[in-house]
């Protein structure tokens, strides 16, 4: 008889850490969310798709493939008469940071006038506009193709640096990499990710938290919803977190940044997408010091 008011009890106490509510409350869902992202990284938009989708795991990320419904005549209408939005998050960008003269010496040797425009075109390097190249390997045209990549000048200011932000599909990033490395003679890591030193109580909270995944919350918690929550991970699908991202030249000061998934993509197709953006970006406001 004891034994099965055991079992009984041990059913009801089970059933009560179970709750829908217990199981997804925030603080539960970001370190859920962050264990099942180890292998492939999620977009900002993964929820969304993740409902309307059947996804696929590639080059790091998880991604939304086909649409559970039939929804190819409204994403057709919507790219025709209104405005589909695509989020291309997931395509990786390389930031240079360096003097103009110096950057478009040693970028002329891996593209070609004789493709179309480059990266010294007028138009573009006002920052004005966005270009498309294919990129080759150093002194190699017309042999050595990398790949295709779309590039923006950040526009010019009073400091003598220019910025110039490079997109390539994650499939060549690490090839464009290294050989944007080699003729920038970049070899010195500049920046590796150090995460931040917490005290022994908030990395006890943090821990409490990881492994009370699913129960419920001890109700001698003073602290309440204040409980330290789990952070997002830090990286990308193409990149280790505790890899360097950032590498410097120490003859031309040329710095080359890994900016994936920290600058944000997205795609407007369609009539009203001017209109769609006018709506929902607002100019800010000049401060001058």
């Amino acid at each position: 008889k004891k034994q099965a008011e055991k079992t009984v009890h041990q059913k009801k106490e089970q059933s009560k850490t179970k709750c829908r509510k217990a199981r997804r409350r925030h603080i539960n869902l970001v370190a859920e969310f962050n264990r099942r992202q180890r292998k492939n990284i999620w977009l900002e938009t993964h929820i969304w798709h993740a409902k309307r989708f059947h996804m696929v795991k590639k080059w790091g990320y998880c991604l939304g493939d086909s649409p559970t419904e039939k929804s190819y005549r409204a994403c057709y209408r919507a790219m025709t008469k209104h405005c589909l939005l695509q989020d291309l998050s997931y395509y990786c960008c390389l930031e240079l940071t360096g003097k103009e003269n110096e950057l478009l010496k040693q970028l002329a040797r891996i593209c070609s006038i004789d493709t179309g425009l480059t990266f010294e075109e007028a138009y573009c390097l006002s920052g004005r506009f966005e270009g498309s190249l294919n990129l080759y390997r150093p002194d190699h045209y017309p042999e050595g193709m990398l790949g295709p990549v779309t590039f923006i000048w950040k526009p010019k200011d009073k400091s003598e640096n220019r910025q110039l932000w490079i997109w390539m599909h994650p499939a060549l990033k690490q090839d464009i990499l290294r050989e944007l490395k080699a003729i920038f003679q970049c070899s010195e890591p500049e920046g590796i990710y150090i995460p931040e030193p917490v005290t022994s109580v908030q990395g006890e909270k943090e821990m409490d938290v990881v492994l009370s995944l699913g129960k419920k919350r001890k109700k001698e918690d003073k602290e309440g919803e204040k409980a330290v929550p789990v952070k997002k991970i830090i990286g990308d699908g193409t990149r280790d977190p505790f890899q360097s991202y950032s590498w410097i030249s120490q003859t031309t000061g040329i710095v080359i940044s890994d900016r994936s998934m920290e600058i944000l993509r997205y795609r407007l197709i369609g009539p009203l997408s001017h209109s769609v953006l006018t709506e929902t970006l607002k100019a800010a406001s000049l401060q001058t010091v």
